[in-house]
């Protein structure tokens, strides 16, 4: 690729309030956006479940007076790591990571955190989740898998979670809605389906794709990612009560 034809480049996803601004908008939830460094075929960038994330994450800031983090960009791909580019850290160094954040929040006074998870092989966040409420803290993992469907549904998506499950309709049609100049030439071309994965962990994604692929983003459009990101701005309203109860 040309430098002519690179993307045009991405201003960071990074909150841009002030402290004086947290400190009048007092939040007592924080949201902090969760991705990952790996693989997205070649028509999608390495940063897409960063982008993802911070696209849901900006959306409900801009809808909720919530505390908005910066993302954590590098988490657990290691499934990924047949493709060049691809980087992971262990689910310990990230359960640790969400932990000493939430450690963090509580001491400043904002005692309840979303996790906005961008990617589907970070499944340590729900242990976080989960031994946070153990311990009496309020804490979310969001969007859950039937968020995503609901959202799915009503955006008119075509393609199940089950057969879109990597760079498929969701994820292509998300960035040409947030960020369209990032999105290669060719996704239209790009469809590969592969529903039985049944050793997808032992194997790693390379054992069902050549191209990284799993899904159909030629049904991929920025109104159907709008409509996604609309939705679960909705649907988090309901998180919202829950922590505040």
């Amino acid at each position: 690729m040309s430098e002519s034809t690179l993307p045009l480049p991405l201003p960071l996803p990074l909150p841009t309030a002030t402290a004086t601004e947290e400190g009048c908008r007092r939040a007592d939830v924080a949201l902090l956006p969760v991705g990952s460094f790996e693989q997205h075929g070649p028509f999608l960038p390495l940063a897409t479940d960063t982008l993802v994330a911070c696209a849901i994450a900006r959306a409900i800031a801009a809808a909720h007076a919530v505390l908005h983090l910066p993302p954590v960009t590098i988490s657990c791909s290691h499934e990924h790591e047949a493709w060049r580019g691809t980087v992971s850290i262990s689910a310990s160094t990230l359960y640790a990571v969400i932990r000493d954040i939430a450690d963090s929040l509580h001491r400043s006074g904002v005692t309840r955190l979303v996790i906005v998870n961008g990617h589907g092989g970070n499944y340590v966040l729900g242990n976080v989740v989960q031994e946070a409420a153990a311990a009496g803290r309020r804490m979310a993992l969001f969007p859950g898998p039937g968020d995503w469907d609901a959202a799915r549904a009503a955006a008119g998506l075509e393609t199940s979670s089950q057969s879109d499950m990597h760079a498929g309709e969701l994820e292509t049609s998300i960035l040409l809605h947030a960020h369209p100049d990032l999105v290669r030439p060719g996704y239209d071309r790009g469809d590969l389906l592969c529903d039985d994965r049944p050793h997808l962990l032992t194997l790693g994604m390379g054992a069902y794709t050549d191209t990284g692929v799993i899904g159909r983003p030629s049904l991929a459009s920025a109104a159907k990612g709008e409509g996604v990101l609309a939705h679960l701005v909705a649907a988090f309203g309901g998180y919202l009560e829950v922590l505040r109860s």
